[in-house]
């Protein structure tokens, strides 16, 4: 019923091999009986479709923990963690008592069970001793104190008692005054004890211990006697580190004294698991669960009170745009804003919502544009990283925002055209940020993700925008480098940066037809680009290849008639005689260029190919692709001489080219009125003859989805490489230092490329109709740079299968060199 809407509103997640939190979605929770499981169950039906998210029997002898008021965590199974966050406590509180009555336990108990069956005997003992005694709390049975905890550990019973002991009489303030005592006396034996002690608390796993220990007035304490561990001959200077070097910058002062605590509570609980405990064995890993967990949920409350501190928030923007503000302090600033950006990503969609809004209505993307303006690298990267949540968030509103201010500003300063002059200048070799940033600009070109209102599109409007003031940016370089017969500069980095313009302008020529076109036909792209068949960089001449037959793929008179007029197979040509008879993918990949034109019989291509080129073509003999477009070539003469040959072909050619025409006059009314509303990219633009592309298309999803897989876990990889690296060094202090944010981050935005119901960027794989697949197909293909140089030509064509091999044989050294630079 409606009632119970918010009161059962939970959101599942599960722990993940790296001991993460992941977000498995948001539902709502009920228990019943379920059949098939024989049991009592708890369901939970995702709130988005209903589909169920989780189905998991109460079983009778399963640890439930409650933790925190509205968390409830159990095992499923060996390596299989599941948390049930609840909305509201009430809702946690009814839950709960369910499990407890299926499991006959009373509901004030915060576990369950015990951990683990104990043998008979050890049952037997402990019911003739009720408590645990703890010795009285003095220096002298320190080694006695520890021994009781070192034992107590491999028995879930003892534990628990343990634990209510520790709880009941206060025990951990007494353990850190004997530690003040300990230092004062320099008794190193007596502060190794109070090291195992400690260490053997934190493993006892239980919110309650936690939060004394990470209260304000004994954490540092805590951090002290984990100062002294035994196996090391030099004590660790932990808490010097804390309060001297990671002095808590105020990048702006909170009011709030809570909000201020509890920022300082998190990151000493962060540094405690990032660099003071041990790393975990395997046995010890479950039981540091809690200690994540605290830190996880800490973070979204932090997110939550700041968001609501309205005079923090316009504070800080007004001094990051601040011209006045001295360098260090805006590096600071921006830092903040970034890690507060990482942080949200931990938060439930409806609260990430209300977050990007409380930021954009203080106006962070102008915000954003004057700090991509500024000299400092440091701070521009950050605002980069920035940029990327915004737009992965909410590509419309970031577009909006640039269409606006283009009406006042030059185009050298518009938003947009600062992000592609970042790409351009990058200048780490690999171009890391080069390819984040193409990734974010196919984004905002993608009309998948663009809205149609009634009055307008937004597609319309905004690649108008595009066109008019930023491609010219985007492809300066190219132009620049194209302007003899070979590329001007034709180093790796040059070329790299050659190979990301062209995937991008690829991607255009698939998605914006008409704007696309007019560009590449009044500006001789297309040209400049061939230029580049002559570098030395195999992948660039075959990015450069890839656009090409891109545009022949297409199969449309206008660009025919532009190749044709310009002699555009020269360069093609060129390159496939200096490659000589080498089987490798510059030589498959042209032929299979002439294949296509022969097989699809594009009549004026072939004439033109053949009257031209014949000579240079015609002892190929090893395939039969030339032979076979010469043969076309004679037939198309014979049937113009002798009309009657071919007659029944006639009629239904005819008929087809009828449909063509129309097309071709639909096109040409849209070069001059390019603001049709109702003119959707792909529409009146395809010659209706194009009936193959489609089945082509689906027959092979397959192996391009396999191609984004590996490339997706190689992003993965160098995105895990670059945060571990800043995990375990002493951390500079921010607002938190969670490797743990930014892995999952990138799980997030590499999911928004994947194809989805155009609404929401994250449906991985809707079923979708066969057209939808196509769609999704093409948006795979453009994607396959972005891991380093794998498969940068896929065709959608028969010829896929024959080149699987030598695809391989080719790209391996690239990609191995790549890696060489990258380690």
């Amino acid at each position: 019923g409606r009632m119970t809407d918010t009161r059962r509103r939970v959101k599942v997640y599960t722990l993940n091999e790296d001991r993460q939190w992941d977000d498995r979605g948001t539902g709502h929770v009920s228990s019943c009986y379920v059949e098939r499981l024989k049991g009592m169950s708890l369901l939970v039906r995702a709130e988005s479709d209903g589909s169920l998210l989780l189905e998991s029997k109460i079983n009778p002898n399963t640890a439930y923990q409650k933790q925190q008021d509205t968390l409830i965590v159990w095992s499923e199974a060996e390596n299989y963690d599941l948390a049930l966050s609840f909305q509201e406590k009430a809702g946690c509180d009814e839950i709960w008592e369910k499990i407890c009555q299926v499991q006959g336990k009373d509901p004030s108990v915060d576990i369950t069970q015990d951990l683990v069956d104990e043998s008979e005997e050890e049952r037997f003992d402990d019911m003739s001793s009720p408590g645990l005694e703890l010795p009285s709390c003095e220096l002298s049975r320190l080694e006695e104190i520890a021994e009781l905890v070192a034992s107590s550990l491999p028995s879930p019973l003892r534990r628990e008692k343990l634990a209510l002991a520790l709880e009941n009489e206060g025990y951990i303030k007494k353990l850190l005054e004997i530690f003040h005592v300990c230092e004062d006396l320099e008794n190193i034996e007596g502060l190794h004890h109070l090291y195992e002690i400690i260490k053997g608390i934190f493993l006892l796993n239980r919110t309650a211990l936690f939060e004394v220990m990470f209260s304000e007035e004994c954490i540092m304490d805590v951090i002290g006697c984990l100062e002294y561990d035994p196996s090391l001959s030099q004590s660790r200077k932990h808490r010097e580190f804390l309060t001297k070097t990671a002095k808590f910058k105020e990048v702006i002062p909170i009011s709030d004294p809570e909000l201020k605590q509890k920022i300082h509570q998190t990151y000493r609980v962060q540094y405690i698991q990032d660099m003071v405990l041990p790393t975990p064995s395997v046995f010890e890993e479950n039981m540091l669960s809690t200690l994540h967990s605290f830190i996880f949920f800490n973070k979204v409350e932090i997110v939550g009170m700041l968001q609501e501190d309205e005079k923090f928030l316009t504070d800080l923007f007004a001094q990051l745009t601040d011209e006045a503000t001295d360098e260090e302090k805006r590096q600071e600033l921006v830092n903040f804003l970034k890690e507060f950006c990482a942080f949200s990503q931990t938060l439930q969609p409806q609260n990430r919502d209300a977050f990007f809004k409380t930021l954009s209505n203080m106006g962070i993307l102008p915000a954003l544009e004057v700090i991509l303006g500024m000299d400092d690298a440091q701070v521009r990267s950050a605002a980069t990283d920035i940029f990327s949540y915004l737009v992965e968030y909410n590509p419309s509103m970031v577009r909006e925002f640039v269409m606006q201010e283009a009406q006042q500003n030059d185009d050298d300063i518009l938003l947009i055209n600062l992000i592609i002059e970042h790409m351009i200048c990058d200048t780490d070799p690999e171009l890391g940020g080069a390819v984040l940033l193409m990734g974010l600009l196919r984004t905002l070109v993608d009309p998948e993700n663009m809205l149609a209102t009634a009055n307008k599109t937004e597609k319309t409007e905004f690649l108008g925008f595009f066109y008019k003031h930023c491609m010219h940016v985007l492809t300066a370089p190219l132009l620049a480098n194209t302007t003899e017969d070979k590329p001007s500069k034709d180093d790796f980095q040059t070329a790299q940066l050659l190979a990301l313009i062209l995937e991008l302008l690829t991607f255009c020529v698939e998605h914006h037809t008409y704007h696309i076109k007019n560009y590449i036909i009044n500006k001789d792209i297309l040209r400049r680009v061939l230029v580049l068949m002559a570098s030395k960089h195999a992948f660039l001449a075959l990015c450069a290849l890839r656009f090409k037959r891109k545009i022949i793929g297409l199969k449309d008179e206008f660009y025919n008639r532009y190749i044709m007029k310009s002699f555009l197979f020269e360069p093609v040509v060129k390159a496939f005689l200096n490659n000589g008879s080498r089987y490798n993918l510059m030589n498959s990949a042209i032929i299979e260029m002439f294949e296509f034109i022969r097989v699809e019989d594009i009549k004026s291509l072939t004439a033109h190919v053949i009257e031209n080129y014949w000579k240079a073509l015609e002892d190929v003999d090893y395939v039969q692709t030339f032979k076979g477009l010469k043969l076309r070539f004679e037939q198309q003469r014979e049937r113009q001489d002798n009309p009657k040959l071919d007659s029944m072909r006639s009629i239904l050619r005819n008929h087809r080219y009828r449909r063509d025409a129309r097309t071709l006059e639909d096109e040409e009314e849209m070069w001059f009125n390019t603001d049709e509303d109702d003119m959707e990219d792909g529409e009146a633009v395809v010659p209706p003859s194009d009936k193959t592309k489609n089945d082509e298309d689906i027959m092979d999803p397959i192996s391009k989805f396999m191609e984004r897989k590996k490339l997706k876990e190689s992003e993965e990889k160098e995105v895990l490489l670059k945060t571990n690296l800043s995990g375990r060094q002493s951390p500079s202090f921010k607002l938190s230092f969670s490797s743990g944010t930014k892995s999952n981050l990138t799980s997030q935005s590499s999911a928004s490329n994947l194809p989805g119901s155009p609404g929401s960027p994250g449906s991985p794989g809707s079923p979708g109709s066969p057209g939808s697949v196509s769609k999704s197909t093409s948006q795979m293909a453009a994607i396959t740079t972005k891991g380093g140089l794998v498969g940068l030509v896929d065709y959608p064509d028969d010829d896929e299968e024959d080149d699987e091999d030598e695809d391989k044989e080719e790209t391996l050294p690239l990609s191995k060199k790549a890696k060489l630079e990258s380690s």
